[in-house]
């Protein structure tokens, strides 16, 4: 997306690794702007009637991305929602490349050490959870995505501010523009 003036965004869309802050960042932007939110791994949850543990555990990752691509499908079609998507979702080729006119994707950026310290703060059942090293294995998974996260219009890092003040910095740069635009650590 070149530019995001009010009037143009109809969509935010927050992506970034596992811990990041998508679904607080978005509660919270959502709560400013008026608008919906929708979180793409609890809708995945809802349809799937298990946690993403359970759907992974009992039907696979082939499964899961499966029911999480469809999820995208319908949630991006949303208008005045903020969406944070799945950690994986953007790392399917085209994905961040043929979002809807109107969205505003936006990246928090958060370290793999980052990530794994706040999953298992909040009780995180993920399946990158379950080894001894899985620091390592998130290293290596956040490698894997950074192409597809970097084509986000707007990077934020999500590792040194609160929740609420990058959901205002957001809410700001709609109002401003942005074209690409990083906020990380130096």
């Amino acid at each position: 997306m070149e530019s995001a003036d009010p009037g143009s965004v109809r969509r935010v869309l927050l992506v970034g690794f596992m811990g990041s802050g998508k679904t607080s960042v978005g509660r919270r932007l959502a709560r400013l702007l008026g608008w919906a939110f929708h979180d793409f791994d609890a809708r995945v949850e809802s349809v799937a009637g298990g946690s993403v543990s359970e759907i992974f555990r009992r039907h696979g990752e082939a499964r899961f991305r499966e029911l999480e691509a469809e999820v995208g499908r319908r949630l991006l079609t949303a208008e005045r929602a903020v969406l944070a998507s799945g950690g994986g979702w953007p790392a399917r080729e085209g994905r961040m490349e043929s979002l809807p006119e109107g969205t505003l994707s936006v990246w928090l950026w958060v370290s793999p050490e980052e990530a794994v310290r706040r999953a298992r703060a909040e009780g995180a059942t993920r399946p990158l959870l379950a080894s001894e090293d899985a620091v390592e294995r998130a290293r290596k998974l956040l490698e894997e995505r950074l192409p597809h996260y970097r084509k986000a219009s707007l990077v934020l890092d999500s590792e040194s501010a609160p929740p609420e003040g990058l959901a205002r910095t957001i809410h700001e740069s709609m109002s401003v523009g942005t074209a690409r635009h990083e906020i990380l650590p130096s």
